[in-house]
């Protein structure tokens, strides 16, 4: 059985790896959770390049059923076909779109399958799916023909925890939870994306980045993705790394800090922030 120990271009944790492998030997699904822009979707796109697996993805929105992962019938292209006396219309298999759970199953070689952000659609979207991630297969009604997974996928199922999942579709999942970096795995990070960037720049952009998550009634905390963006800005303008700390250690605006706050409201707080540390030295 193969077993998933991280790549050259993804930071992972002792515990996620653990938790891959976990998954893996079980057979179950891996529902990941974690704040945004930790690192779960291209978890799966990492465990798929390292272990030589093709992926598929499957991103969930909001009016995203259950059955697109399986299968649709165009009734209306049939419909329209045959009204113009389209020979297509003798086999109903040309009206049957393959979902990304029927592609995962029919792969040649073990596959990645990920549901991305489950928690986006219908609180009944993951009940629906049960069935079809416990036994492997599903019964297309229109061609009468029951479609069984050639190899079972390693499904990553990812949630931000805008809903709660229900408690049966959580007992079929082996559960892991991304915590948000601390400084010295957000620098292995950073150094995977950008091994030359100056010593002074990333440990002032660390430092900065974190007293910017510390900040107490922060709306929306900034994310790795965010860092990665931010350092990737302060390296196309060139900002030295002296101009990210001030010289009395206090709080203040960062350039490019646009990348890093993201709402007025964080904004303001943080500009009054800075206002109140400066007037009370």
């Amino acid at each position: 059985m193969p077993r998933f120990e991280g790549s050259a271009s993804y930071v992972a944790t002792d515990d996620l790896r653990l938790a891959v492998n976990a998954a893996l030997t079980l057979q179950r699904p891996l529902l990941v959770k974690g704040e945004p822009g930790t690192g779960k979707t291209m978890l799966a796109e990492e465990v798929a390049r390292a272990l030589g697996m093709p992926l598929y993805a499957w991103h969930v929105k909001s009016t995203t059923k259950a059955q697109q992962g399986l299968y649709e019938y165009d009734a209306v292209s049939r419909l329209r076909d045959s009204q113009l006396g389209d020979a297509r219309v003798a086999d109903i298999h040309n009206y049957v779109v393959r979902g990304v759970l029927w592609q995962a199953f029919e792969s040649e070689a073990p596959a990645v399958l990920l549901i991305d952000e489950i928690d986006k659609a219908d609180i009944e979207f993951p009940n629906d799916l049960l069935r079809e991630l416990d036994r492997m297969e599903f019964f297309v009604y229109e061609t009468r023909q029951t479609i069984r997974a050639r190899h079972r996928p390693l499904v990553v199922i990812t949630s931000n925890n805008e809903k709660e999942l229900p408690d049966a579709f959580l007992r079929r999942c082996f559960f892991h939870y991304i915590k948000f970096p601390d400084k010295e795995t957000m620098h292995a990070i950073v150094d995977v994306h950008y091994p030359k960037l100056r010593k002074e720049l990333l440990k002032n952009a660390l430092d900065t980045f974190f007293k910017v998550r510390e900040l107490p009634g922060l709306k929306k905390k900034p994310s790795t993705s965010e860092l990665l963006d931010w350092i990737k800005l302060l390296v196309a303008e060139q900002i030295p790394g002296e101009a990210l700390r001030s010289t009395d250690d206090k709080l203040f605006v960062p350039p490019l800090a646009g990348a890093l706050v993201k709402n007025e409201q964080d904004l303001h707080l943080f500009e009054r922030l800075v206002f109140m540390a400066r007037h009370n030295r």
